[in-house]
């Protein structure tokens, strides 16, 4: 059976202009993607892609997107595939995830106001949810916002925040109410990055440099009485959780996404590469099997997120898809970490080349990230928990999906 994707003879020609377009704008870079001179000419193509309305590209125009199809979603998403790159390309979170919970809950000047920077590529935005007492348990949040006239004074922790080049503005949950009850008492706030009071460290972690360009290592942030401005609290007072649960439901893989299944032509690439030592590893039964494993585990988690983005970004209703396909990546990437040892043996460790774009270490940074991988984004045990409530286990009424369009 064919799974894949069939094009419109419209689909077909946008190809040709997108392919055309990426060729001549996607920047050359040597050596470190994440670096200073590397990351800027990616933060420039995001902006020409923002001209373009290619980088968000199904959010209205009005707020700064390209107010396209999903037919054209699909086709950029694959045709910046080609070139190794997601969209936008470079970390971040505004764009991904902060920016749609804007469009569902924020209000019309709100809109005007915060999105076509971030929809255009002239912002970047970091999330800032886990704090050191609440992580998986995002509601329990100690960070703090007390109304003072028309600001809002806060001050706490956030941790595990990415990436490594700074960011324009935050957008986070604080608590608002200490006396309501949870997931009453908290409210969703986009604050500007250079306001006093904020101090951004760094945190040196087992996973650094596993998530794509801008997103090197992860901070912790300090709120030391930092005053934001009240008309940049998006969906009310108290209000908050109910805007999180729109980034939370595309977080935990509702927004699918759309690419080439990477893990298995990198490892093919690999194999090819090994020493043969008079018979080379393709040639060998069991590793052949040990490859068509991989295959067919990363092949799954592409297809999940290739319907995943195709029923978002079609308004189709989505339940459980999303937690069922982040809870499947991340078991499924510990199994295909396991299968990597068995079937590179050192190699998954020792001379790691990566044939695709000359970077070091892409087979040893998968197996760190396998493990660290089961945590963000919420638990493997936190997306069977979700799983259950959509499809009713224990419920006389189903849970339903957050809210991811107006």
């Amino acid at each position: 059976m064919d799974f894949e994707p069939a094009y419109t003879p419209e689909q077909r020609a946008f190809r040709a202009e997108v392919r055309a377009w990426l060729d001549d704008h996607v920047p050359h870079v040597e050596g470190d993607q994440d670096s200073e001179e590397n990351y800027a000419k990616y933060r420039q193509l995001g902006r020409e892609l923002g001209e373009q309305g290619w980088l968000r590209p199904t959010a209205p125009t009005e707020y700064g997107g390209g107010g396209l199809s999903i037919d054209h979603a699909i086709v950029l998403a694959e045709e910046m595939d080609r070139h190794n790159l997601t969209m936008p390309p470079y970390y971040d979170s505004g764009g991904s995830l902060g920016g749609a919970s804007i469009l569902v809950w924020g209000s019309e000047e709100q809109k005007r106001r915060l999105l076509p920077p971030i929809f255009r590529g002239e912002t970047v935005t970091w999330q800032l949810l886990t704090g050191p007492e609440a992580g998986s348990d995002l509601a329990s949040t100690q960070t703090e916002a007390v109304r003072d006239g028309d600001e809002y004074v806060i001050n706490g922790t956030k941790i595990f925040i990415g990436g490594s080049h700074g960011a324009d503005s935050f957008w986070t949950i604080v608590r608002t109410d200490r006396e309501a009850p949870r997931h009453q008492n908290v409210s969703w706030f986009m604050i500007p990055a250079d306001l006093p009071g904020i101090t951004v460290e760094r945190m040196y972690l087992l996973g650094d440099g596993g998530e794509g360009i801008g997103s090197g290592y992860k901070n912790t942030i300090y709120f030391d009485n930092v005053r934001v401005p009240a008309e940049n609290l998006v969906g009310g007072e108290n209000n908050g959780w109910a805007v999180a649960s729109t980034h939370l439901e595309l977080e935990h893989g509702s927004g699918g996404r759309i690419g080439r299944n990477v893990t298995f032509e990198r490892t093919r690439e690999r194999l090819r590469s090994l020493p043969s030592n008079g018979a080379h590893p393709l040639d060998d039964a069991e590793s052949r099997g040990l490859l068509a494993d991989v295959f067919m585990e990363t092949e799954v988690q592409r297809l999940l997120g290739l319907r995943n983005f195709w029923m978002n970004r079609s308004h189709e209703e989505m339940s459980y898809e999303g937690p069922q396909s982040s809870y499947f990546n991340k078991m499924s990437n510990l199994r295909v970490a396991q299968t990597l040892l068995e079937l590179l043996g050192p190699y998954t460790l020792l001379d790691d080349t990566d044939e695709f774009d000359d970077q070091q270490g892409w087979f040893a940074s998968f197996q760190r990230n396998a493990i660290v991988q089961l945590h963000p984004g919420g638990t493997a045990d936190i997306q069977k928990v979700i799983m259950a409530r959509r499809i009713g286990i224990g419920r006389e009424v189903r849970e339903r999906a957050g809210k991811t369009v107006e």
